[in-house]
């Protein structure tokens, strides 16, 4: 859930968006690591008082420089690479909603129960100071829990962006064109 004055991402709803805030967690871990040897290497040059002038080439650490950038590379590639298959796999969803990005508002059809349409839009008048900024809407769009579903992502004018942040979901909206993503929410929320 979101919190007023939030330093850190929003709480994870989705198995996908667990990973990425634990991968996120993870690199910037190894990003620390990096600083801190980085400021390590320049207070001991700085401390050193042997300074060799005549030396014009040193494999031995340029082969050392080559290879350390290289193995952290690895460890922040392989995991992200990881997580980037498992947020695009498809399962078998249990129904379809459509979505449909207009120049102020969203449209949602329920396709496979009814020919319900929804459009949200943007609450525009924040009187309510409870309200989060561009979070809440005047008609929210309501979905079950613990099971797969499917969104099926276009536009009608211009490229949107169709973005669900709890859920790690983002995905464009391009006019012409359908975007499929899944998702699977764990609780109930916005």
């Amino acid at each position: 859930m979101s919190l007023w004055a939030q330093f850190m991402l929003q709480d994870g709803n989705s198995p996908i968006m667990q990973n990425m805030i634990f991968f996120h967690d993870y690199a910037m871990m190894i990003v620390m690591m990096i600083i801190i040897l980085l400021f390590y290497v320049i207070i001991n040059i700085i401390k050193n008082k042997y300074i060799d002038r005549m030396m014009i080439s040193g494999h031995f650490i340029e082969i050392i420089w080559t290879i350390i950038p290289m193995i952290f590379l690895l460890f922040l590639a392989f995991p992200s690479l990881h997580l980037l298959y498992l947020s695009d796999e498809t399962k078998d969803p249990i129904f379809s909603i459509k979505v449909i990005g207009h120049q102020w508002y969203w449209s949602y059809e329920y396709g496979d129960f009814s020919n319900k349409v929804l459009e949200s839009y943007i609450v525009k008048n924040m009187v309510d100071k409870d309200l989060f900024r561009l979070l809440d809407v005047d008609n929210y769009l309501i979905v079950p829990m613990n099971c797969q579903i499917r969104f099926l992502v276009s536009s009608m004018d211009v490229i949107h962006s169709f973005t669900i942040p709890s859920l790690g979901v983002k995905v464009d909206a391009v006019p012409g064109r359908i975007n499929q993503i899944n998702m699977f929410i764990q609780r109930p929320g916005i």
